[in-house]
């Protein structure tokens, strides 16, 4: 969770990144929608938010800081989540713009959450960045994100409260925590325990150690390594390719995994099955996968 550029001084690394663009228009779709096509878009100042198409992007865009978190980048981050999750976008990419995907807490943040003037204070700013991943894991659609650079603290859990993670090859991973003298939060250690296991996640809490992209990797982690300057392209080819199936069973499917997560997997398999035969895409999909299987045939 926290950390910011204040104590890391990393190299240029001088990759290709994709250009944040201009925040775009959104889609309705399935559910009721907030936001819908044509109209004005909903302004970000510290990210950069695109849900005009199937796959959409979602960029931290405060380059200058390493996409440090702010409170307001984390204000920001809570309201993209609820425009996401009302608009037509069938996936979401995660990235950060320019040269890290994300360091971490603003110090300023830190600085001001440990100055607060009381105790509720003090909660409400250490709270702030659990909302932040708490919303960002509610998200209906499929979120995959995009690490590069540095992936420190804070930077973490958001990519763990992400569904799939892709990182280029040249990524350095690190919790810094304890080294301020803090525990991870923000919901980090339960997400990593879910992802990595108990005894590697006490290793690299408790020992602040850098780790590598290929450590993730073998930790289960990141699901893939890219080359440098090709971990967005590879993201966005998996949301394309989970974008392209019908929609209601991948959301049913990550709902049901959230439950077992969470043990509360009470849910009678058969009766959601029953929930998508009648849904035209579930509907236009079989057709297709069945007729495909009777020419090959």
């Amino acid at each position: 969770m926290f950390w910011t550029v204040l104590f890391i001084r990393p190299p240029r690394l001088n990759l290709p990144r994709q250009k944040p663009g201009t925040e775009r228009n959104t889609a309705p779709y399935g559910l009721q929608s907030t936001v819908y096509r044509h109209r004005r878009p909903v302004p970000f100042s510290n990210l950069v938010l695109d849900t005009s198409h199937d796959v959409a992007t979602l960029t931290l865009n405060r380059p200058d800081s390493l996409n440090a978190l702010s409170t307001d980048l984390l204000k920001e981050l809570i309201r993209a989540a609820d425009v996401i999750g009302g608009s037509g976008a069938r996936t979401v990419v995660v990235s950060g713009a320019g040269r890290a995907f994300c360091a971490g807490v603003d110090i300023a943040m830190l600085s001001e959450a440990i100055g607060a003037s009381n105790e509720d204070e003090q909660y409400a700013a250490f709270e702030l960045g659990s909302k932040m991943a708490d919303a960002i894991e509610s998200i209906p659609q499929v979120t995959v994100a995009s690490l590069h650079g540095y992936v420190v603290g804070g930077g973490i859990v958001l990519a763990a409260a992400c569904d799939l993670r892709v990182a280029e090859q040249d990524t350095v991973f690190s919790i810094p925590e304890i080294d301020l003298g803090i525990p991870l939060a923000w919901g980090g250690i339960e997400r990593l325990v879910r992802e990595i296991g108990p005894a590697m996640t006490k290793e690299l809490v408790m020992t602040c150690r850098r780790f590598t992209a290929q450590e993730a990797k073998a930790a289960r982690f990141i699901n893939e390594i890219a080359e440098p300057g090709e971990a967005f392209g590879r993201a966005h080819q998996i949301a394309s390719t989970i974008a392209s199936k019908p929609s209601l069973p991948i959301r049913v499917t990550k709902a049901h995994v959230a439950e077992i997560l969470s043990g509360d997997a009470t849910r009678d398999d058969a009766a959601t099955a029953m929930t998508t035969l009648d849904d035209p895409g579930s509907v236009s999909a079989r057709e297709t996968y069945l007729t495909q299987l009777s020419e090959r045939s």
